[in-house]
This record gives C-alpha cells, structure tokens and sequence, in this order.
C-alpha cells in the first residue's frame, strides 16, 4: 500500500500525508540500558513499525530525547527494511557546540545508521535557543559540517514556543522544514504556517491527536458534536485540507492506532463538505456555552505570561477554559493545566493554583487593563483552581 504524498517544501521530498511519530512506542521516557528493555516492548514497537511499512508510512521520526525510542527503533529498523525509508530524529540546541555533536554523534548510534534524511533542532522554543543555533560557531555550524560530508539530509526545527519566534526562525531562512502545533483547537500558529510557506518550507503538524485534544479518548460531547466523523477524522481532515500542511504525525503505540488515520485519508478528498458542519456545530455550541462576545475576544489585551503577577498564563488557562466549558475536554484540560509551572520552557507560565495566595486579585486586575473582560477573569481563575488543582504534571521529555 502507498500513501498520497506532498512535496516537502525546498527539499522536494515526496512526503506521505501520514508520518508515523515515535513519541509513544517507546517503553520508556528513560534511555534505558538494554538489559531493562523486554522483549514484550520491542514486540510491541516492532509490529508497529510492520504495520506502518505495509501501509506506506515512510516517514518515520524520533528524538534523542524520547526516552528508550531510538534504542528501540535502532534494532527494529533493519528487521522491517523499507527502501523509501525517510528516517528524522531531532537533537535539542545547546551552548556549546561540542555537546550538541556528542548528542548527535549519540543520537546516530541508538539509531544504528550512518545518515539522517531529516535532522531538526528540537525545541526552538526561546530566542536563545535560535541563537544557540544560528550564531558564529553555533549548532547549525555543526550540522552543515555534517551535511558535506553526507550525514545529514535536510535541517529544520521543532518548536512549541511562542509564533512570532516560530516566524522569526522560518525568516531566518536557516532551515528547510518545521515541527509545530497547528489543529483544530489551536490554530493560533497560522502565522507561523505563512511564514514557513514563504520560505518554501516542508511542514510538519506534530501530536494532532493527543496535543490536539486527547482525541484519542474523546469526551462524549466531542464525540456527539463531530458525529458522523470521529474527531481523530474531522482533525486530520481540518490539517489536511490546508495545503500549507505536508504531513502529520501519527503517534501510534500499537498497530492499530492508525486506522482513523486511513479514513482520513479515504475522506480527504471531500474534506471541505466534511469539515464544514462539524465546524459550524462546534462553532455554535461554545458561542451557547460563552457567548458569542466572549468567544469573538476572550484574548484581546491578555499580558504575556512573563508579564503578570506569579507568571501566571492568562491566554492558555482562558483557551483552556474555553475548551473545558464548550466542548467538555476535561482530560486534556486537567493535564494541560498540571503541567503549568513544571514544563518549563515546552509549557510556559504557570497555571491558577497561586491566584487569591500569592497573587491577589488587585494584582492581577492591574495587568488586565486593556482586556474587556478584566472583571470576569479573576472568578474563571478561581473556577479553574476549584476544578483542577492538585493535578499536577511533569513533561515527560527531560529537555
């Protein structure tokens, strides 16, 4: 079986829609020694990477920081050959050039190959990290060093950090293709998709089903107002349709995660009729639910995270409001909200749990001035401390 395939932006590789993403495979988010890895696990992987070969999942991308997933896919690779095999792993950017070849030089070893075909920079998601990248002597240095002698195919980056620095490392003209968040629930990066297509950029959509919702365990209601489509299908067909998008990642943990993806694809020819009433029907439920006004500028004149009293992140606790009382995302709401103030710079801000503690409310209404709703604001956060605190979470990548 083939899959459709797109032009990978300027490094006219022919992509699959699907990419097979190996965040979840792995048996752990620690880098195990061999001895602890089980046979069950590399079983497990092994089936799924079959399956994904068969139906012509030729992409298939890691991290050096997914825990035990390159050990693991290093054996399992030449056991399922695939000529068209495009492999990609990601190494984060570090300020000392040195470190970041060792990992690289590390990366390759897990992986058991001599050659990336894509190579991304993961988690350009501060300025420093593009600076770490792009400057004299930087990374990238490293990286082109490696491209002449034929190690490395094609270079581009991930990213969960703020658009503007997502537009700003596309314009840089550095890279060939970008890694970003861009769904359904979350299309705040369309910018950023602008700014890559400019430069003829291959990209990439990671973690739509889980980032974009927990699809894969859908509240009812998500379920009801997607109805006739599951809501994996009506999310790949919303990235899909837009021809700014390569491919998506299928983070598969066993061989038959990818099945919704197939009747995505099956339907993407009709994707327009398809999305249309779902998105008019979700439109309307959460205008019932909040308002038409408040849905039209929730955001409006919202400070950046760094910018209000304990750090709180007043434009993601709001989206995340949102999606709680629209569409009843309680899973993805709980852990979205326990993994601010722990994930760093992946999940930036922290979340409500200090509000009436550490941060009054006088505090936080001097920083809302310019927002319409600075006097609603202070009972959502209120809210959504009575209904989540204490769930805290721990990004399980450690960088």
């Amino acid at each position: 079986m083939e899959l459709p395939t797109r032009r990978f932006g300027r490094t006219e590789l022919e992509i699959p829609l699907l990419s097979l993403g190996g965040m979840r495979f792995q048996q752990s988010w620690s880098d195990l020694p061999v001895d602890q890895i089980t046979s069950a696990s590399q079983t497990q992987l092994e089936a799924t990477l079959k399956r994904a070969v068969d139906l012509g999942f030729h992409h298939v991308e890691t991290a050096r920081h997914y825990g035990s997933s390159e050990r693991q896919l290093g054996w399992a690779l030449p056991r399922t050959p695939d000529p068209s095999r495009l492999l990609q792993s990601k190494v984060p950017p570090r300020p000392d050039p040195d470190a970041f070849e060792a990992e690289l030089e590390l990366s390759l070893e897990r992986l058991g190959c001599d050659r990336l075909d894509l190579l991304a920079i993961h988690g350009i998601n501060l300025p420093e990290h593009l600076e770490q990248t792009l400057q004299p002597g930087g990374c990238m240095e490293v990286v082109r060093r490696w491209q002449a002698d034929g190690r490395i195919g094609h270079v581009g980056f991930s990213t969960h950090g703020p658009t503007a620095l997502i537009a700003q490392a596309c314009d840089s003209g550095a890279f060939d293709y970008v890694n970003l968040h861009w769904y359904y629930i979350r299309q705040d990066n369309s910018p950023a998709l602008d700014a890559a297509r400019r430069q003829d950029m291959g990209v990439f959509i990671i973690s739509p089903t889980d980032k974009g919702g927990h699809l894969h365990t859908p509240s009812q209601r998500l379920l009801e107002l997607c109805a006739p489509l599951h809501p994996i299908v009506f999310n790949d067909l919303f990235c899909l349709q837009d021809q700014r998008v390569h491919t998506i990642s299928v983070g598969a943990a066993r061989p038959e995660d990818f099945d919704l993806h197939l009747k995505a694809l099956k339907l993407l020819p009709d994707a327009a009729a398809l999305i249309a009433p779902v998105d008019q029907r979700l439109r309307r439920v959460a205008d019932e639910a909040l308002g038409r006004d408040w849905m039209a500028t929730w955001s409006v004149g919202l400070p950046p995270w760094h910018a209000t009293p304990g750090e709180i992140n007043l434009p993601v606790l709001l989206w995340l409001y949102n999606l709680l009382e629209a569409w009843d995302l309680e899973s993805y709401v709980k852990a979205r909200y326990g993994l601010l103030g722990s994930g760093g710079h992946w999940f930036a801000g922290a979340n409500a749990d200090g509000f009436d503690g550490e941060i009054s409310a006088e505090e936080l209404e001097s920083v809302l001035q310019a927002s319409p709703w600075r006097e609603r604001i202070p009972d959502i956060l209120r809210s959504l401390k009575h209904r989540l605190k204490g769930e805290s979470q721990m990004r399980l990548s450690s960088v």
